[in-house]
């Protein structure tokens, strides 16, 4: 409760803190000359008219300023107010303060130095109390933008999962119609894993992070739909050093390694189809790599990186601005991608 009166009027508090601490200090400073009464009402009637000037320019003069930015307008209203205020404010002292002082003679007739003095000491508090205004509009400002720009990098982010998802699914599903057409008794266990992965994407993967450990079930159970799949014997190693109970990451980014290592390094055509996974995990990094050998009909040419690739780097760049690495290695004979990712 105090938090949420504090955010919604702290620069009530503000405002009034500094006239509070403006008027004690200065009937500190009188009181030893005119006396703590006498003080408090010479004081009081200047102050009476600063904060008149002060706030009707920065509730009316100066908004208008703001949303326009035509200084003519503004100079014209700013010329008025002052008029009147101080026309008021002369008015004013010369009626009251010579019974504060009954000797002081500069309340008594309107000279030009006095007419310098007291648009002086108007336009200084007008000055500051703008500069208020123009701070807690720029912070404002800057937190639209910063909301704006967090808003902006979600929608990206919730599309590129987007994309990523319709098309794993599709593909599981018709291999899945193939098991079952075949009647293969690993139908039942591609929709337990399918399953399994599916409660990954709907539950854990529109996190914002997630804990590596289940990453690293959500691949294990793909390394295992694409065996059922090929139904080819395929050499996977993977090695995982370090505690991977502990770190998050960004979800489904390992996997598209994964999909590209399977999809230009393994065929039921070719032998001696390898895909080497390596994880490594400390207090302040992330290592992971992928490589593969390339299969024939991807060897003759240069490998292209394709859709889902392209969507991780997307991906990694909003998700790690300046805290990741991505190196890719495009051999004749095999192909490997490294990630290194900063976490804390």
């Amino acid at each position: 409760m105090t938090n949420h009166f504090f955010a919604r009027y702290k620069f009530l508090l503000l405002h009034l803190s500094f006239w509070v601490l403006y008027f004690s200090y200065r009937v500190y400073d009188l009181q030893a000359y005119l006396g703590g009464k006498k003080a408090v009402m010479y004081l009081g009637v200047t102050l009476l008219f600063n904060v008149s000037a002060s706030y009707a320019h920065y509730f009316f003069v100066l908004p208008d300023f703001l949303s326009s930015k035509r200084i003519a307008p503004y100079l014209t209203k700013l010329m008025i107010l002052l008029i009147v205020i101080i026309t008021c404010r002369i008015l004013a002292e010369n009626a009251i303060m010579p019974l504060l002082m009954s000797n002081e003679k500069y309340y008594q007739s309107i000279k030009l130095t006095r007419l310098i003095s007291t648009v002086w000491d108007t336009l200084t508090f007008l000055i500051f109390t703008g500069m208020i205004r123009f701070t807690i509009d720029w912070f404002d400002f800057e937190n639209k933008k910063k909301q704006l720009e967090n808003e902006k990098l979600n929608a990206e982010l919730n599309y590129l999962k987007a994309q990523i998802n319709p098309h794993f699914l599709f593909n599981t599903l018709h291999n899945l119609n193939y098991l079952v057409y075949a009647k293969s008794e690993h139908a039942t266990e591609v929709i337990i894993k399918l399953s399994n992965m599916m409660r990954y994407m709907i539950y854990d993967a529109n996190k914002e992070r997630v804990l590596l450990n289940k990453e690293i079930a959500y691949i294990n159970d793909y390394i295992d739909l694409e065996r059922i799949r090929l139904n080819y014997p395929f050499q996977v190693n993977l090695h995982i050093e370090g505690n991977v109970s502990v770190v998050e990451i960004a979800p489904l980014i390992m996997l598209t390694f994964m999909e590209n290592a399977f999809k230009h390094g393994v065929s039921d055509q070719e032998k001696d189809c390898y895909i080497n996974v390596d994880l490594f995990v400390d207090d302040q990094q992330v290592q992971y790599k992928v490589s593969n050998r390339k299969i024939k009909s991807q060897s003759k040419g240069k490998l292209k990186s394709g859709f889902g690739l392209n969507n991780v780097k997307q991906r990694l760049q909003l998700s790690y601005f300046n805290r990741h690495q991505l190196v890719i290695d495009d051999a004749p004979d095999s192909y490997s991608i490294s990630l290194t990712i900063t976490h804390s």
